[in-house]
C-alpha cells in the first residue's frame, strides 16, 4: 500500500487558476505562489460579499487516539464526496504545524485518497503565514524588551511581562528561559518563556480578524505586561501594532489549494484545539461561503475542544450559523476508549468497543445543544471487523443519530456519497443553532458551564492563582469575553488517563490570562502544555530528501 506522500507524488494537479475559474475566482484576484497554491486578494472578499451564503458544515469528533483519526481525512473525502453527487462545495481547513509534523501525530493535510495538494508544501513551509505570525509575534516581545532597556517610560515591572516569544516546533527546552545575560548592552535579565507559534494571541487573533483595519485593532489591544504601579500596558502602548500589522498583511490572505480530486481547498490559519481555539479563519469560512453552496470545515481534536470553540468562540464572533455537524468517530479511537492501549486498537475487541463507545454517545448529545442536527460519520479502517462497524452503526441507531460509513481514505470521493447525501440532507433540517453560554455570565459561571455541561465535570476548582487571575482578568472587562479552555484532547475531563464518559471527576483550573486582542480568556486546566516537546521517537527521524530534491518520510 502506497503511504500518503507517494499518492500525493502521483497525483497530477491542476493549475489553480483552473481549480479557482470554477468557483467564480478570476485569475486577476489571485495571488500566485507557484503554480498549485495561491493567496485570495481582498477585492475578491469585497467583489461577492453581496453573494448569498452557502450552508455551513463542521466536522468534528470524538475523542481521539494520540495518533488522530482522520478528522481532517473525513473533512476532504466528504468535500471529494459532494462534487461526486453533483455538490457545488470548498473546503475550508486550518494550516499544519511544524510541531506535529515533526514531532508525534503527522501533518494535516488529510491522508490516503482525499488529500489536499500540495502535501509537501502544506505540511512545511507553505505560503509562510506561520512564520509571519512567529516574525510579528517575536517582533512585540522584542519592542517590549526594548522599551524596558531604552529608559522604561512607561515603568514597565520585568516581573510580570505578559507575552511570550514563539517558535513553530516543538522544542520544551524553551518552554522557560532566562534572557537579557551578559552585560548592561544585552538587555535587562529576566525570565522569559516560549509557547508554540499556534499558541500564540497573534495567531488567534489572525483567525478571528475581519479584515486588515480589524487586525491592526486587535494587535494593538493584546495585553503584553503591567507596569510597577500596576497598571496594564498594551501592544499600542509600545507603539507594536503598526508593525506587527506589516508582517501580517499577507499572511491574512486566505489560500487557496485543491484536493486530489480537484475540489477546491481554502487552508489558512492553525490555531491547536486543546491548548487554542481551533479553527481556521474567519476570512476564510465566510469567503467559502459566499463562493459555494457548503462550506466544508473542520474543527480540532474532539467535539470538547475544537466544536466548543467554534460554536462559543468564532461562530459568535463572526455570526456564523452551521447547518449540520458531522461527528467522525472510528473503531480504534473508541476501543482506546474502552483502555485498550494504542499499540492494540487495530486488533478486534468488541468488548473494548463496547465499553468505550460511551464517548460517542457523549458527543452526540453534547452537539445536539447547539440545536444543530448532527450526522455521525464512521472513518473506516483496513483493520476494522465488520462485527465492529455494525456495532457503532447499531449504537446510532439507539441514539437517534443519523450516521453513514466513510471510506473515503481508501476511495476518495466515492467513498463517502452516502455521507454527503446524509449530510444534504441534515442541512435541510430545522435548526436554531445558540452558544451553550450567555456572555453575561461570570467567567466562572461561563467556565462552569462548559465544565460541567459539556465535559461532564461534577465541579470546578480554582487554584490560588488561578482565582487572582480571574478577579484580575474580571477588571480589564474580560468578564464579559468567551472562555477557551486550554484541555487535554484525551479525555472529556482535564485528566488523559479517563477514558470514556468519565463521571462525578472534578476541573482544576489552575490559572487564567486575558487574550484581549483575540477577544477571550484562556482557561488553563491539567497539566496542558503550551509548547510541546518531541516525543522519543519523531517524526523527523523518517522525513529525508533524495539526490532529485524529493521529500521521502513525510508521512
Amino acid at each position: 500500500m502506497m503511504s500518503d506522500i507517494e499518492i500525493a507524488q502521483q497525483a497530477e494537479l491542476l493549475p489553480i487558476k483552473q481549480v479557482a475559474s470554477a468557483v467564480g475566482i478570476d485569475e486577476d484576484e489571485l495571488e500566485f505562489y507557484g503554480k498549485y497554491k495561491a493567496k485570495l486578494s481582498d477585492e475578491l472578499s469585497r467583489r461577492v460579499d453581496s453573494n448569498p451564503d452557502g450552508k455551513l458544515v463542521l466536522v468534528t469528533a470524538i475523542n481521539p487516539t494520540p495518533a488522530g483519526e482522520g478528522k481532517t481525512t473525513t473533512t476532504v473525502g466528504l468535500g471529494q464526496a459532494m462534487a461526486k453527487i453533483g455538490k457545488n462545495a470548498i473546503i475550508a481547513l486550518r494550516e499544519p504545524s511544524l510541531g506535529p509534523v515533526f514531532g508525534i501525530k503527522g501533518g494535516a493535510a488529510g491522508g490516503g485518497y482525499s488529500q489536499v495538494l500540495p502535501m509537501e508544501d502544506i505540511n512545511l513551509h507553505f505560503t509562510g503565514d506561520m512564520h509571519a505570525i512567529t516574525a510579528a509575534n517575536n517582533l512585540c516581545c522584542a519592542m517590549l524588551d526594548n522599551h524596558i532597556q531604552q529608559g522604561n517610560e512607561l515603568g514597565i515591572d520585568p516581573r510580570r511581562v505578559l507575552i511570550k516569544r514563539c517558535l513553530d516546533m516543538n522544542d520544551r527546552a524553551l518552554r522557560n528561559v532566562v534572557i537579557g545575560l551578559g552585560g548592561k548592552a544585552n538587555g535587562v535579565p529576566r525570565e522569559d518563556h516560549f509557547i508554540i507559534t499556534v499558541a500564540s494571541e497573534v495567531m488567534a487573533i489572525l483567525c478571528l480578524a475581519n479584515d486588515i483595519t480589524d487586525l491592526k485593532q486587535r494587535l494593538g489591544k493584546i495585553l503584553v505586561a503591567y507596569t510597577y504601579s500596576g497598571e496594564p500596558v498594551f501592544a499600542r502602548d509600545i507603539k507594536a501594532d503598526g508593525a506587527m500589522t506589516a508582517l501580517l498583511k499577507d499572511a491574512l490572505k486566505p489560500n487557496l489549494i485543491q484536493t486530489l480530486e480537484g475540489t477546491p481547498a481554502i487552508m489558512h490559519g492553525g490555531p491547536f484545539a486543546n491548548i487554542a481555539h481551533g479553527c481556521n479563519s474567519v476570512r476564510a469560512t465566510k469567503l467559502a461561503l459566499k463562493l459555494a453552496d457548503y462550506c466544508i470545515t473542520e474543527a480540532g481534536f474532539g467535539s470538547d475542544l475544537g466544536a466548543e470553540k467554534f460554536l462559543d468562540i468564532k461562530c459568535r464572533y463572526a455570526g456564523l450559523s452551521p447547518s449540520a455537524i458531522v461527528l467522525v468517530a472510528t473503531c480504534r479511537a473508541l476501543k482506546y476508549n474502552g483502555e485498550v492501549p494504542k499499540s492494540e486498537v487495530s486488533e478486534c475487541n468488541l468488548d473494548a468497543l463496547k465499553k468505550g463507545i460511551v464517548n460517542l454517545g457523549v458527543h452526540i448529545e453534547n452537539m445536539r445543544k447547539y440545536n444543530v442536527p448532527v450526522v455521525v460519520a464512521i472513518n473506516r479502517f483496513s483493520a476494522d471487523s465488520d462485527e465492529e462497524l455494525a456495532y457503532i452503526e447499531d449504537y446510532c441507531r439507539s441514539k437517534g443519530a443519523d450516521f453513514a460509513l466513510s471510506d473515503v481514505f481508501a476511495n476518495g470521493g466515492s467513498g463517502g456519497t452516502e455521507l454527503a447525501e446524509k449530510v444534504v440532507e441534515a442541512c435541510e433540517k430545522p435548526s436554531s443553532f445558540a452558544p451553550v453560554y450567555s456572555l453575561d455570565l461570570t467567567l466562572k459561571e461561563k467556565i462552569e458551564k462548559v465544565a460541567c455541561d459539556i465535559y461532564g465535570a461534577s465541579k470546578v476548582n480554582y487554584t490560588t492563582a488561578a482565582e487572582k487571575a480571574i478577579k484580575e482578568v474580571a477588571s480589564l472587562g474580560g468578564d464579559k469575553l468567551p472562555v477557551c479552555i486550554a484541555k487535554t484532547q484525551y479525555s472529556l475531563s482535564d485528566d488523559p488517563s479517563l477514558l470514556g464518559a468519565p463521571k462525578d471527576f472534578t476541573i482544576t483550573v489552575r490559572n487564567v490570562s486575558l487574550s484581549n486582542g483575540a477577544g477571550f480568556v484562556v482557561v488553563y486546566t491539567g497539566d496542558i502544555m503550551t509548547m510541546p516537546g518531541l516525543p522519543k521517537v519523531p517524526a523527523a527521524h523518517s522525513i529525508d530528501v533524495d539526490e532529485n530534491s524529493r521529500i521521502c518520510g513525510l508521512f
